[in-house]
């Protein structure tokens, strides 16, 4: 009878001859490519690279033809079909969009969400859809919403600048820029302004929450569902931090909520015209939302978080944005030469939410319209969008896809893929967006997927073009804006592509004449 170590010995020789087979008959295309181990599947390699991920992905994807399947550890469920195909996005987010819902399981990881429209499928997708469409094309809340980032400009972000520039400061702008967004986002959707920007840079519950939540989610995507749910259960590690970010939503939600139906039978707003959200929402005919209560408290919740998460890649665009020309010294002078030939300072403002300039001329800076554009391609606020289809499908490109598989779209990787975007895609070129003419140059949503595509095309473009253009514009017109040399840019993992520990820059005013 052989004895338990010489058994044990077997058994050890047998299985590293098994991975010895597994590596020499499974050879890897490249060596980015992730090697797909028995058992534990591509997760390994990469776990290694997760630090930076969407980069990895680009370099996976130009070399899979722009499609490869990861796959996960054995029944963890975390097997994915990833893509940044222009023709199979066309085919998910467009020609047959209905097969491809949000769905159950991407509702339960963007969990936080709620019923926000970003989460929801069928007739209360429709419903939300139609009704936030309408309160976006009112004159009043489009007035509201300019009028608050217009304010919170000239008593929050320009004083702001202007100590910096006094003191001779080194400030985090990317901080700077997500407080100015987060405050003027509160005042649109709930009319509340939180105060997260001022000198003082006070620590804000709500926007540390936020920034913990979309930090979690991504980590679920490579977890099996069961290790997170377990994690969320005990309250521990990033699992943890979501949780108490679902408590402070909750709390500081329902305060908001309170304080809006209380102003609402107060008649504050019954007679205006020019409106937060919620208060348009809860002002409106309510015998058309036919599946949501416009005066509940989840509703408050569910539709203030959305926005506040949506609105935060607004302030990661404008970081990236002045990084990026930093670096494309030639790109910024042409931007301010834009800007001095077509839009004029106008005497005698205001300082009740005016401006210098007339924000109806912003559509003349085609050059800033593509440098803002290229950002977005570069570095897209959301870097990736998830899918499954409900029916088994086979996308453009070959591939089978089986009824509820995870299909990934890195959005991120499609902005530098060759194939896309021709040989100079990893390049910043604003003319890239500009026609022969002097006009703007339009690509397809499918393959400029910053805002979406297809039905589920973001609502609140234009609204964030006007912002972008607008804080950029008066920024640039006062300020100097200067990057630290040395510090080192990496992108955090998480759903909003912000720059880890910030981008530190010293700010110098500008002469009014320039």
């Amino acid at each position: 009878m052989a004895s338990p170590s010489i058994g044990f010995l077997e058994i050890s020789i047998a299985f590293v001859c098994f991975l010895v087979f597994h590596i020499l008959l499974n050879k890897k295309p490249h060596a980015c490519f992730p090697r797909n181990w028995p058992f534990l599947g591509m997760l390994p390699g990469v776990l290694v690279v997760f630090h930076r991920v969407y980069d990895w992905a680009a370099d996976v994807l130009e070399i899979s033809d722009l499609t490869f399947t990861f796959k996960g550890p054995w029944f963890a469920g975390i097997d994915m079909l990833v893509t940044v195909d222009p023709s199979n996005i066309h085919h998910i987010m467009s020609s047959h969009f209905s097969n491809y819902p949000k769905g159950p399981e991407f509702k339960e990881v963007f969990d936080v969400l709620g019923d926000g429209i970003l989460n929801v499928d069928s007739d209360l997708w429709e419903n939300l859809r139609k009704s936030t469409q309408s309160i976006f094309n009112h004159e009043g809340f489009k007035k509201f919403s300019f009028l608050a980032n217009v304010k919170k400009l000239k008593t929050g972000l320009l004083p702001f600048l202007d100590q910096a520039a006094k003191e001779n400061m080194v400030v985090d702008v990317q901080d700077v820029l997500e407080r100015y967004i987060f405050d003027t986002t509160c005042i649109t959707i709930a009319g509340y302004d939180p105060g997260c920007l001022s000198i003082e840079l006070p620590e804000v519950e709500f926007y540390n929450a936020l920034n913990d939540a979309v930090e979690c989610i991504v980590y679920r995507h490579v977890k099996p569902r069961f290790l997170w749910k377990i994690q969320n259960w005990l309250g521990v590690g990033a699992e943890g931090k979501m949780r108490r970010a679902h408590a402070t939503f909750d709390r500081i939600c329902a305060k908001y909520a309170s304080t809006k139906r209380e102003e609402i039978r107060s008649g504050i707003h019954s007679n205006g015209e020019v409106m937060d959200l919620l208060a348009f929402y809860m002002n409106s005919d309510e015998s058309k939302y036919k599946l949501f209560d416009p005066y509940d408290n989840k509703f408050q919740r569910d539709t203030l978080l959305t926005f506040m998460v949506a609105g935060m890649g607004v302030g990661s665009t404008l970081t990236r944005l002045f990084w990026l020309l930093s670096k494309n010294p030639e790109s910024l002078a042409k931007i301010r030469q834009e800007i001095q030939s077509k839009l004029p300072r106008m005497a005698n403002r205001d300082d009740d939410g005016e401006i210098s300039f007339d924000p109806k001329d912003l559509k003349k800076l085609v050059y800033l319209h593509g440098a803002i554009c290229e950002t977005l391609r570069l570095y897209p606020p959301v870097p990736f969008e998830r899918k499954s289809p409900t029916k088994e499908d086979v996308l453009p490109s070959g591939h089978k896809v089986g009824a509820n598989e995870k299909i990934l779209i890195i959005i991120y990787a499609m902005g530098r893929m060759k194939a896309v975007w021709g040989e100079d895609a990893s390049d910043f070129k604003p003319e890239r967006w500009i026609s022969e003419s002097g006009g703007l140059k339009h690509e397809p949503s499918y393959k400029f997927l910053s805002f979406n595509a297809g039905p589920r095309a973001c609502l609140g473009r234009e609204m964030a073009f006007t912002q972008l253009k607008t804080v950029f514009v008066e920024i640039i017109r006062n300020y100097d804006i200067n990057v630290v040399e040395g510090q080192e840019v990496k992108s955090v993992v998480s759903v909003i592509l912000r720059i880890q520990n910030g981008l530190r820059v010293t700010v110098s005013k500008r002469s009014p004449s320039v």
